[in-house]
């Protein structure tokens, strides 16, 4: 039986550069860092006042609601923290 021909392939040849590389943009987030940790801080100061003060503080008004604020300041500090490159 004949041996089938080897085909040599053609070696990859890069399509030529019409267009440079564009740069990254990176902007400058130096405020998020802060702003995260000050929105944890908040958070965390805000539920351990209302226990310490027996729901007397921070706002006597809204009762247990104020756990979900406290929360809520947690969770905007996570929110923050997705922007952080």
């Amino acid at each position: 039986m004949p041996k089938s021909r080897i085909r040599k392939k053609a070696d990859y040849t890069p399509p030529p550069a019409t267009k440079q590389a564009a740069s990254i943009k990176l902007t400058n987030r130096s405020w998020v860092a802060p702003v995260m940790l000050a929105m944890f801080a908040i958070g965390l100061v805000w539920i351990v006042v209302f226990y310490v003060t027996d729901g007397t503080l921070p706002l006597k008004a809204i009762n247990n609601w104020n756990i979900v604020v406290g929360f809520g300041f947690i969770a905007a500090g996570f929110g923050v923290s997705t922007q952080w490159k």
